[in-house]
């Protein structure tokens, strides 16, 4: 929007010539942190010649700390006021811009927060009825290194493992004490209890977890043939025994980068 000063910007006193701004408008629905680069030229039409009296086009980044841009002096007001000039006819002027957006953008901040837990944390389930789940079987929802956390098993496989391999995937729901926009790096390992041996059958790796809802899935963690044998000893009185340990590496936050008057 054009903001036009008749007397001049400063409100104290009087000035020889008009001034004239290009201000951003509504910015509510901007982020805090808006920056918008443009490249603008203000005019005046001449109503009697039919040409323009314009500014040379010159590059501004607008912020919400200056968010207009303009002129001081734009045209004095002797000039104006002329009626021979052509500028102001029937007591009106016409004003306008010609604005071109070059960049807009939001800046960021990362913080990286390592993690050291010595000890890992633990969490077990055993899942009766193996035999009866459905398309899948989910935990409860858990907190660890105040992140949220949920464990899917899918005892017919997931995808392209669909009816040959067991699948388990351990989603990341985002920070518990609500922190937005966070990376966390976890080391995990998944685990189906040998119920009658000590030969476990278990996964480790370390990824990072981006955004919330976000799912790493061991897509052939595990033969269905292999799962399903009653000699093997996964499988007991129609019961699977579950394991989950995690380590929560690191933490990333990303948060926008203020600014201050």
């Amino acid at each position: 929007k054009l903001i036009i000063y008749p007397n001049g910007e400063d409100k104290e006193k009087d000035s020889d010539y008009i001034s004239i701004y290009l201000a951003m408008g509504d910015t509510s629905s901007m982020p805090a942190n808006w920056e918008v680069n443009a490249v603008f030229s203000i005019f005046l039409y001449n109503q009697i010649h039919d040409n323009y009296l314009y500014s040379l086009g010159i590059t501004r980044r607008f912020l919400g700390v200056k968010s207009e841009w303009g002129f001081s002096k734009f045209i004095s007001k002797k000039f104006l006021t002329d009626p021979s000039n052509g500028y102001l006819v029937k007591d009106s002027c016409v004003f306008g811009a010609e604005v071109y957006v070059v960049k807009k953008e939001a800046f960021t901040t990362e913080c990286l927060s390592l993690k050291n837990f010595e000890i890992p944390y633990k969490r077990d389930w055993k899942i009766p009825n193996f035999s009866k789940l459905g398309e899948f079987w989910k935990s409860e929802e858990f907190i660890v290194g105040d992140h949220k956390w949920m464990v899917w098993l899918y005892p017919k496989g997931y995808g392209d493992a669909s009816g040959r391999h067991v699948t388990i995937g351990l989603c990341y729901y985002g920070s518990n004490t609500g922190t937005p926009s966070e990376r966390v790096q976890a080391r995990r390992t998944i685990c189906i209890k040998n119920q009658l041996h000590d030969k476990h059958h278990k996964y480790s790796h370390t990824d990072w977890y981006v955004g919330s809802a976000y799912c790493w899935r061991f897509i052939n963690f595990m033969e269905i043939a292999t799962i399903n044998d009653p000699k093997k000893g996964f499988i007991v009185n129609d019961s699977c025994h579950l394991e989950v340990e995690i380590s929560v590496k690191a933490v990333v936050q990303v948060s926008p980068l203020s600014i201050q008057k």
